[in-house]
């Protein structure tokens, strides 16, 4: 189900950017995991899908989710990269592209967050029509993730479309 709330509760907060670097995953046994966070710009950059599924598979790679130790890790991976992608491709097709991608994670929850100068209203078609081409990227967020919303900034043009997966067992 899609949600407009301003924040979800993984969200990152009002970090500065210098918190963008990686932090190391957790420390003594027993303690959580601590939040590693990527950032890339996506401002006038070309190739833009396959760069953020890039750069989402190399995050993927330093947090220890790929290579996949199991069919269900793998596929959770690949879960990850489809919403990056569809994510990004939304804000191509219907925003004036993609500003960022920022790629987050606890070590429970996987959040993705694309953000741009649109002004529309990311929502699953609806109807869903298996059968009819184009208008699914929403939907297989809303089928993939935990959670999904889109957050508005007041007096800023623009939005950030997040989305939030499950880390693998």
């Amino acid at each position: 189900m899609s949600t407009t709330r301003p924040y979800s509760p993984g969200d990152r907060g009002p970090e500065s950017e210098a918190a963008v670097a990686d932090a190391p995953v957790g420390g003594v046994s027993g303690t959580p995991a601590a939040r590693q966070v990527r950032r890339l710009s996506l401002n006038g950059a070309s190739g833009i899908v396959p760069l953020a599924r890039d750069y989402t598979r190399q995050a993927l790679h330093a947090w220890g989710w790929l290579p996949a130790e199991s069919a269900d890790r793998r596929a959770a991976a690949e879960d990850v990269l489809l919403v990056v992608s569809e994510l990004v491709t939304n804000a191509c097709l219907h925003a004036e592209g993609p500003d960022e991608l920022w790629l987050s994670t606890d070590g429970k929850v996987l959040r993705i967050e694309v953000s741009d100068r649109g002004t529309g209203q990311p929502a699953p078609r609806t109807p869903h029509r298996a059968g009819r081409p184009g208008g699914h990227g929403m939907f297989i967020v809303q089928r993939l993730c935990l959670d999904w919303g889109v957050v508005r900034s007041p007096g800023v043009a623009g939005k950030t479309v997040w989305a939030e997966l499950g880390a693998p067992a």
